[in-house]
């Protein structure tokens, strides 16, 4: 009843005119916090920017309120992170097309260079802001975005993100010099779901989640025995709990081991489907990466 209700409240609202301009700037709208930063980033003070989702919010789960439709009734463009992250947003995306500029950002990604997922939706693997690559693209496809929304100050949405671009290129060195003080044979992530498969692929690493790609799936106790047999076998140090996953589930994996007469630790928790808490570093996506390599470096090694 109430998807029913809010697909009605956008058909609505369509049937209106737009809202004016907040103060001449153009409004926009985005999903994730990944997206909010990277679009903050690159907008700067020209655009009036909202986010629906915040700190710790899982993208897979998230809801719509009606508070939620209006400001994306409101918005001149909607950024959004697409492959059906959103899951429960597709409806809502899908009822805008062709009336208002709604921009999947992992949709524009080249496919053959997506990873391909049967257990999920869309087909493909939809945790693509681990790949610093890919990110640089949002990155390039949102100035693009805005700078035909916005003419008139298409150059400083240019000159910010040669300077975001810039920050990414030395994010990535950075990352890569973290990561070879690890030994290859140590670089096994264990964690609460799927949401490091770019990042494995990116930096060398085997990807184990608990959960699936999508967190709306429950992990088992016949998923808990095979993979605490797992970690016996490659002995490994630490398994990871993430900031928008409840711990039960690594809680439970660890104790599972535990319960064979192994130890493992719980290595710490790492950012996955969403940002850390608005103005610290780990708020930022280049701050969220740096976290994640380094806790997962330290408590693997």
């Amino acid at each position: 009843m109430k998807k029913l209700i809010i697909l009605s409240a956008i058909a609505l609202f369509f049937s209106c005119n737009n809202a004016p301009e907040d103060n001449g700037k153009i409004k926009v709208v985005t999903t994730t916090t990944m997206l909010t930063d990277l679009v903050s980033e690159i907008g700067g003070d020209h655009v009036s920017l909202h986010g629906l989702m915040g700190a710790g919010v899982d993208p897979h789960l998230y809801k719509a309120s009606e508070g939620d439709v209006s400001k994306l009734y409101e918005a001149d463009i909607i950024f959004y992170g697409g492959l059906h992250l959103e899951g429960k947003l597709v409806d809502i995306f899908e009822k805008m097309e062709g009336k208002k500029n709604t921009v999947s950002l992992g949709d524009r990604l080249p496919k053959n260079e997506l990873i391909p997922s049967e257990y999920f939706a869309s087909n493909y693997d939809p945790h693509v802001w681990f790949n610093i690559q890919f990110f640089k693209q949002f990155a390039q496809i949102v100035t693009d975005e805005l700078s035909k929304a916005d003419a008139v100050n298409a150059e400083g949405y240019s000159e910010n993100n040669k300077k975001y671009q810039k920050k990414l290129d030395d994010l990535e060195s950075e990352v890569k010099s973290i990561i070879a003080t690890l030994p290859e044979d140590k670089r096994i992530l264990v964690t609460a779901h799927d949401a490091f498969n770019y990042f494995g692929k990116a930096y060398g690493f085997q990807v184990v989640g608990l959960q699936g790609i999508s967190t709306a799936t429950e992990a088992g106790v016949k998923d808990v025995q095979n993979l605490s047999d797992f970690i016996i076998q490659n002995n490994i140090k630490a398994i990871f709990v993430e900031s928008s996953v409840p711990r039960r589930t690594i809680e439970a994996l660890r104790e599972s081991v535990l319960s064979k007469n192994h130890n493992v630790e719980i290595g710490g928790s790492l950012y996955s489907d969403a940002l850390g808490n608005p103005g610290t570093e780990e708020g930022t996506y280049i701050g969220m990466f740096k976290y994640n390599v380094n806790t997962i470096v330290n408590a693997l090694k």
